[in-house]
């Protein structure tokens, strides 16, 4: 089978939607199905292929992207209309049986493509909380949803968000994680960092709750060992302004950026993930690399989080510095004496936990749903 996938966020830049568009290409490939990926991007096709794991034909550079604010957040799409065309082109010439679009409706060719192309289109939908785009549309975004034979989201809060703007039915096929890169990674090489390594991953905006994070962690008391350490991996708007008030030091250690390869590296070394995010989260990736990674968790107390780590994370309350620090101190207790979260049962529990998330299982999932609306353009599955 032949699936173009549609991303309309910039692959240059990280992101979940990216990351997840990227890792089901490379797992469709496995399952021995060709995937295409249509998508912004500020590199030529050839170098960005070869750095996501793509061969250079499974990949169609649609243009340059613009920063549009989103969900509090920033969204690299492509507004040009000459992006457009070339994902028309490209769709068209390349005999698809399938189109799939993430984030359908974001603005950029996924429109387009919902009006002019012939192939049956799948659609997954990853926000989660009120959306400003869903509302200003209204009806445009109404009858283009209508042009989508199957409807996904990655969650309950995901399918209600669509499902209060769009209506319709929609199968929950939850993100997934490639659980080999994080299980068999060789961890990180340590430098000065003399205690336990707490990360964080994640833009750097208010939403995302790295402000508190910095705060919290500040009040956790150094230990016998030296203290833990922070690991900031990451970049964003609010950067500049929270490295002045936490400045790099053996305590915060600002590592910008990191490759894949790297951030699977450094959560195998990782004792602590911590995602302090304040809302918007539909889905907790990261929280599953982490788990598969064998880290313990620290999360904010977002219904997306609670789904995907259940017992197996220390949740408080979003924005609380308090009881985020009472909450890093024990995490780090437990990390320096291989107890409580970090106990080796209680981390082999979270790596099992995380397996069930797997990118090879979602892609056969969604290679379900390709065959079906291919067959016979079935309407959505009634949702559970």
């Amino acid at each position: 089978m032949r699936v173009a996938i549609h991303c309309p966020y910039s692959l240059s830049r990280p992101g979940g939607v990216q990351g997840q568009v990227l890792a089901l290409a490379r797992a469709l490939g496995t399952l021995g199905h060709q995937a295409v990926v249509l998508a912004p991007a500020e590199a030529d096709a050839a170098g960005l292929a070869a750095s996501v794991g793509l061969d250079e034909e499974a990949l169609v550079v649609l243009g340059r992207s613009v920063a549009l604010p989103a969900n509090g957040s920033v969204a690299p799409v492509a507004l040009w209309p000459g992006a457009a065309v070339r994902a028309v082109r490209a769709v068209r010439a390349g005999d698809f049986d399938v189109v799939h679009l993430h984030e359908p409706l974001a603005p950029g060719p996924g429109y387009a493509l919902l009006a002019r192309c012939p192939q049956p289109k799948v659609g997954t939908f990853h926000r989660a909380g009120r959306s400003v785009a869903y509302r200003l549309l209204g009806p445009v975004a109404r009858r283009a949803a209508a042009r989508l034979a199957a409807r996904c989201a990655v969650s309950a809060e995901a399918r209600t968000t669509a499902h209060d703007a769009l209506g319709g039915d929609y199968e929950i096929v939850a993100n997934a994680v490639e659980i080999e890169r994080f299980t068999d990674a060789a961890p990180w090489a340590l430098g000065d960092e003399a205690g336990p390594i707490v990360m964080f991953v994640g833009r750097h905006e208010e939403r995302k709750g790295l402000g508190v994070l910095l705060e919290a962690f500040a009040r956790v008391a150094p230990s016998g060992t030296g203290g833990p350490t922070l690991w900031v991996a990451g970049r964003g708007p609010e950067t500049d302004g929270l490295r002045r008030r936490f400045p790099p030091s053996r305590r915060v250690v600002w590592l910008g950026v990191v490759t894949d390869d790297e951030l699977a590296s450094r959560l195998r070394r990782a004792d602590v993930l911590c995602a302090p995010s304040l809302r918007g989260e539909s889905f907790g990736v990261v929280l599953l690399e982490a788990m598969a990674a064998r880290a313990a968790i620290v999360a904010s107390a977002l219904p997306g989080y609670g789904a995907v780590a259940g017992d197996d994370a220390t949740l408080v309350a979003p924005g609380d510095v308090g009881a985020l620090a009472a909450a890093l101190g024990r995490a780090v207790s437990d990390a320096e004496h291989g107890t409580g979260a970090s106990s080796p049962a209680a981390l082999e529990r979270a790596a099992d936990h995380a397996g069930r998330w797997s990118m090879a299982a979602q892609a056969a999932r969604y290679v379900h749903i390709y065959e079906r609306v291919a067959r016979d353009g079935l309407a959505p599955a009634p949702a559970p």
